[in-house]
């Protein structure tokens, strides 16, 4: 079996709160559930299928890895709230636990992804699963997303490229795909970008079919577009 030539990124499937935070986390096991990329560890467990596989185990509510170093929104690289405006902590972690947590945990991922870039995958693909609906903490609160959103937002991936994405994964969902919208790209995308072409992949967390369905649509659509040639 021939494998994806593509880096594939799934930055947000964990759920573990690491323990540095542990005993300051408020969320439960529901929340933390609710704040990651519900659903991601079964759509995108392909690393049978790829070439180059990266994930991790940390909860997005503890430290995103599609945020900047230096992003301090609430909603940046270490959170006071989840996307729903859940408050995350009882007490904000220090100086010296917020270092810990990045050198432990945020650089090794940013690092891996530069390494693995460096062994000539042709794409990089960063996976995400998001809401059916916009959630409190978005533009789109709301509003009804697509199926899918495919992005290379700031020009992170040639539009002739995504296009042929979109045309393969259109065959498996249903028409119901869209082109940066409602995202253009996260930090991963934007940042890896200097060294290979990326893109940032959502699927939708809808009930129109199972993970186990999405799982299997999301392998058929990129074996599609590895076939294609782009």
């Amino acid at each position: 079996m021939n494998k994806l030539p593509f880096l594939i990124s799934v930055p947000h499937a964990g759920r573990k709160i690491p323990e540095e935070t542990v005993d300051i986390c408020m969320l439960s096991d529901a929340e933390i559930i609710n704040d990651s990329d519900e659903g991601a560890d079964e759509i995108y467990n392909i690393r049978q299928y790829s070439e180059y596989f990266l994930t991790t185990d940390i909860a997005r509510a503890i430290i995103d890895l599609n945020r900047a170093p230096d992003d301090i929104r609430t909603d940046g690289v270490i959170k006071t709230h989840t996307c729903t405006m859940t408050p995350i902590y009882r007490s904000y972690p220090d100086n010296d636990t917020i270092s810990m947590l990045m050198d432990r945990y945020y650089y090794p991922y940013h690092r891996r992804l530069t390494e693995l870039a460096g062994l000539k995958p042709v794409l990089g693909i960063d996976c995400h699963t998001m809401f059916a609906n916009g959630p409190p903490s978005a533009k789109d609160e709301g509003k009804e997303r697509p199926y899918v959103c495919i992005s290379n937002g700031e020009g992170t991936c040639p539009d002739k490229w995504v296009k042929q994405m979109i045309e393969c994964f259109k065959v498996e969902f249903d028409d119901n795909v869209k082109w940066n919208d409602p995202f253009k790209g996260g930090y991963i995308t934007r940042c890896h970008s200097k060294e290979m072409p990326w893109v940032q992949l959502e699927i939708s967390r809808g009930d129109f079919m199972s993970s186990a369905m999405k799982h299997q649509k999301v392998i058929n659509a990129l074996n599609k577009f590895a076939d294609s040639g782009f």
